[in-house]
């Protein structure tokens, strides 16, 4: 992986190029496609470190459809751009393995806080793993190849989802505030997103979870935060 390459998907040219002589003005080398397909081949040729990736495309593959393929192949980071603000739609981006999601219109500066942010996010968790192991009854989490098991089978998560999962593992038996969790994991100007870590964690019980309205490995303390019980407290 390329640490300071960045690929757009991105339709409109004069955002695309927009974006591009912001984030080169930041150091990075920018490549751009005008399509989901095209994006992809980039991806592959260029190996980045981050994609920026926007939900209206021409062709047959829309933002999501292209999300979901390059989850199929890479853990890259993806930020999404779009002018769909809904929750349900910002759900769906996270649940198509996006890692954030900015809505149009943006300024460059706020885009660039993203990038930077993500990528800081991406280079901790490269960082952060250790040669043991945490293991919660059928759920096992092996931290130096960076993968997640339940029952002996692998799961798949995205790379912020892994994050999220890493540091609850790293904390087990211990309540994790709203904030703290959102500060170490997205970065401290994300302290107050809410709705990001809640998203978040629907999705990694859905993965994880034998019963996803009966939680036995990420449980929640209302109003305060999330915790993983140690093996001694497992229910």
């Amino acid at each position: 992986m390329n640490s300071q390459t960045i690929v757009i998907i991105e339709d409109e040219p004069k955002l695309a190029k927009l974006v591009k002589i912001s984030l080169e003005g930041e150091g990075y080398t920018v490549f751009t496609a005008p399509d989901g397909r095209t994006g992809l081949k980039l991806i592959e040729e260029k190996n980045p470190a981050l994609v920026i990736l926007d939900i209206l495309l021409p062709g047959d593959m829309n933002g999501f459809d292209v999300a979901k393929a390059i989850r199929s192949f890479s853990d890259v980071p993806i930020i999404i751009l779009s002018s769909r603000i809904s929750e349900a739609d910002k759900l769906l981006g996270f649940e198509c393995g996006a890692d954030d999601y900015v809505t149009k219109p943006f300024s460059c500066p706020e885009l660039n806080a993203r990038v930077k942010a993500v990528l800081h996010r991406a280079s901790l968790s490269a960082t952060a793993r250790s040669s043991s192991k945490f293991v919660l009854g059928e759920l096992e989490i092996d931290f130096s190849r960076r993968r997640v098991f339940r029952g002996g089978q692998e799961i798949n998560l995205t790379q912020t989802e892994y994050n999220v999962l890493q540091y609850l593992a790293q904390n087990a038996g211990k309540v994790l505030l709203h904030e703290e969790i959102l500060g170490r994991v997205w970065g401290p100007e994300y302290r107050d997103e809410y709705q990001y870590l809640r998203n978040y964690i629907s999705n990694l019980r859905r993965k994880i979870e034998p019963d996803q309205s009966n939680p036995r490995y990420i449980l929640s303390k209302p109003g305060i935060g999330y915790y993983m019980p140690d093996s001694r407290d497992l229910r």
